[in-house]
């Protein structure tokens, strides 16, 4: 895997690994943790869910900015590694208020902000020298890959300390439980026969002869059982801190700066006034679509725009120019694909089954999926034409020793096996440690034959795909009830619930098969953006524009709430409907600019 590559690969992949691991563990449970604890309505989690989303990635341009100046690329990556850990270790605290929630989620926004994308950057330096550029596509392919390795692990991690966690307190998990006790503490559940006859088949010690005292109870298990999963976080964070600063040597050291390549920050009066102006519009004019505080996302969008425009050189503005175009298509894929934490996680606890057979069990658990890992890797090791005498002994020793374990797993299941949702987060980046070398082989073929298709192509065929994804799920979503359907006004005028009936709960695939039509629009999409950010960009503007590249990022999660906001309004078919459309025009919009694209590579 990295064969041929500089030895700050390996370095980068895994101080990037065991951050992404604790950002992901938690993640894979905050919307669920913000409405177990504070009882948060779908449209207010999304909300604080999107602005964090945002935050995370907006930051990244004051990173940029920090590090270009500098040139303390390697230096900056420390400290956000430092405030991160800080950050994380607040959120592990229990029965803190939401204010102070908030202030631990901006704390972990910023260290993200200076780490993220100047490693990016960094990662993108060592194939500036020659000898290494044409695997600057692969070396971003192999990254990602180390991005998603920690993904994988961190909702098994998450759910299991909360797991844990409810078992040592005599309970069983149940995703629907925590809005059905926050319905009854409220007095807006319909009828509380359901909620007994939850409460009974989650309590160890029997039958539940007290209901507000369970629901009290319950709520403060379950969310703190999510607490002591961000210490999980906070743990990954020190191991990424310490890999990061034992082997940082292998990293290029761009401290001395090059006459010409440090960001000159024009401060002009006109400079400022014009991206103030271009803020202060596109601000305003966004506002009267939704709200101000989109209205801000864009109008810092716009800001940056301008500003570099302004300080860029005549030569350096066709670079620019391509950037900023596939930076607004990023907005819109990342809009549509990170609902997976969002609208996509709403689906896997509502409407999807909560309980399934034993194979399909097989994948819910790190255990069985890591023996069926085992055994695909090992057939694949047999099969290679160029496997050597030792590479086919370790196929065979996986293939055996992962269909045992298989085996042993599936005959310990019973007939009907509960799963968590957030598991389902656990997919996409599976699929992408999966799925990365093959797609990265069929690239290779496809250079060979002389036919393979540019960065610009893959991006646009990537939008392409996400939209087939989102069909796969409005598909599912035909023949159920929506969630406003579940919401009714009783005879006193009072607002009142219905939980999901079961018979509007699908089977996982469904979420599992649009997870990896997903997985592999995102392999085209944004390993080949940021290879494309780090081939294009100036050179003076290396880690601004990766900045860049996050803030579009930021931008498209700041308009995650767009799914939040319409799950309670409209039929969930229409809501999907919105993200096949935006992914649809996006494709269209970069193949017509496709040459202007694809000239800037040159």
């Amino acid at each position: 895997m990295f064969k041929q590559h500089p030895r700050g690969l390996i370095v980068a992949f895994f101080a990037n690994m065991g951050e992404r691991f604790g950002f992901y563990t938690m993640m894979a449970i905050l919307v669920l943790f913000l409405q177990a604890k504070y009882g948060l309505t779908e449209d207010k989690a999304g909300g604080i869910y999107s602005w964090f989303y945002f935050a995370i990635y907006a930051l990244a341009l004051i990173g940029g900015i920090l590090a270009d100046y500098t040139k303390k690329y390697k230096t900056v990556i420390l400290v956000g590694q430092i405030v991160m850990f800080v950050g994380y270790a607040l959120m592990a605290v229990p029965g803190l208020s939401l204010t102070i929630t908030v202030v631990g989620l901006f704390t972990i926004a910023l260290g993200n902000g200076l780490f993220k994308g100047n490693l990016q950057a960094v990662v993108g330096q060592m194939y500036d020298d020659p000898k290494y550029s044409k695997l600057r596509d692969s070396a971003y392919m192999v990254f990602y890959m180390g991005i998603n390795v920690g993904a994988f692990f961190a909702p098994f991690a998450a759910t299991g300390v909360r797991n844990w966690w409810l078992k040592s307190n005599g309970f069983l998990h149940d995703g629907s439980l925590p809005a059905i006790c926050h319905q009854y503490i409220n007095g807006t559940i319909k009828d509380a026969a359901e909620l007994q006859t939850l409460a009974d088949k989650v309590s160890i010690a029997g039958p539940v002869t007290d209901l507000s005292a369970f629901a009290h109870t319950y709520l403060e298990v379950f969310s703190r059982g999510y607490n002591y999963a961000f210490g999980i976080a906070a743990i990954a964070m020190v191991i990424s801190l310490l890999v990061y600063v034992f082997y940082r040597k292998l990293l290029p050291n761009k401290e001395k700066a090059v006459p010409g390549t440090v960001v000159k920050m024009d401060i002009k009066p006109m400079t400022v006034f014009l991206s103030l102006l271009a803020a202060g519009i596109t601000a305003f004019l966004v506002s009267l679509l939704k709200d101000w505080t989109t209205g801000m996302a864009f109008g810092l969008f716009a800001a940056f725009v301008t500003w570099i425009f302004l300080v860029a050189d005549k030569e350096e503005k066709p670079r620019i120019t391509a950037l900023i175009m596939v930076f607004f298509v990023v907005i819109f894929f990342w809009m549509s694909f990170h609902q997976n934490g969002l609208t996509l996680t709403f689906f896997a606890r509502d409407y999807t089954a909560k309980f399934v057979d034993p194979f399909t069990y097989m994948f819910f658990t790190l255990e069985n999926i890591l023996s069926v890992i085992a055994f695909i890797a090992g057939i694949v090791l047999l099969a290679g034409k160029k496997s050597s005498n030792q590479t086919r002994m370790i196929g065979a020793f996986l293939l055996l020793a992962g269909a045992g374990f298989a085996i042993y797993f599936y005959s310990r299941a019973v007939a009907l096996n509960a799963i968590s949702p957030e598991i389902f987060q656990s997919f996409n980046p599976l699929f992408i440690v999966s799925l990365t070398f093959l797609v990265m082989a069929i690239f290779a073929w496809l250079n060979k034959k002389g036919i393979e298709p540019s960065t610009p192509k893959k991006i646009g065929i990537g939008m392409i795909i996400a939209a087939i994804g989102f069909a796969v799920i409005l598909v599912a979503s035909l023949n159920l009830i929506s969630p406003h359907d579940l919401k009714f006004v009783d005879a006193s005028g009072a607002i009142k619930y219905n939980p999901v009936p079961d018979s509007s709960r699908v089977m996982p695939y469904w979420l599992m098969s649009s997870y990896l039509i997903l997985t592999i629009a995102e392999l085209f999409l944004s390993p080949m953006g940021l290879s494309f950010v780090s081939k294009v960009a100036p050179t003076r503007f290396q880690g601004l524009m990766q900045g860049g590249w996050l803030l579009a990022t930021a931008v498209g999660n700041k308009l995650l709430f767009i799914g939040s906001t319409f799950w309670g309004k409209l039929d969930l078919w229409q809501l999907w409907l919105i993200f096949i459309v935006c992914c649809i025009l996006s494709a269209a919009f970069v193949f017509s600019i496709i040459k202007r694209l694809e000239k800037a590579t040159l």
